[in-house]
């Protein structure tokens, strides 16, 4: 008798993050991507991807209680640039300093591009359940915010947390 397994494979690995900062929009209450494209609209990705001086894409973010803006909600927009920047801050948008940190990436299997909600929840599922503890790390959410890339099915979906490797006792 065979079994059918449907086994995903996600890709895990840790990444440093030099200092550097951050050009962000904030949101309003928004918790998620959809919440924020209505409260700011759906424009600001194609402002964050003019920026030359990227670091890499723009990203959705889960800033930390920390880097919040009095007033904003937990998810914004934003788009990473060195530390020593000093060009142009698109008007509406804010500019942050991030620490150094640690980010555990995780990405998923290559997706149907109409298929990128499922793609995200099952991601989310492993994320939710997974254990840091096991590999020497453990979360560290305030230390930066958590990301997302946009979800590209090619790619598969990918997005990182924060994290910080434990100390030998």
């Amino acid at each position: 008798m065979t079994k059918n397994i449907n086994a995903n494979t996600i890709f895990v690995q840790v990444v440093e993050r030099p200092a550097r900062k951050l050009i962000l929009k904030h949101g309003i209450k928004a918790t998620h991507y959809f919440e924020y494209c209505e409260e700011v609209g759906c424009d600001v990705w194609d402002v964050l991807s003019g920026i030359k001086e990227a670091i890499y894409e723009p990203i959705g973010m889960w800033m930390p209680q920390n880097l919040r803006k009095p007033g904003t909600s937990e998810y914004s927009q934003g788009v990473e640039v060195p530390a020593d920047y000093v060009g142009d801050i698109p008007e509406g948008y804010d500019l942050i300093d991030l620490p150094p940190c640690k980010m555990m990436v995780f990405q998923g299997q290559p997706f149907d591009d109409e298929k990128f909600g499922e793609a995200i929840e099952e991601l989310w599922a492993v994320m939710k359940n997974y254990n840091p503890e096991i590999y020497g790390f453990i979360w560290a959410d305030e230390d930066g915010p958590r990301f997302q890339l946009a979800p590209m099915g090619y790619r598969g979906y990918i997005e990182a947390r924060p994290v910080r490797q434990l100390t030998a006792k």
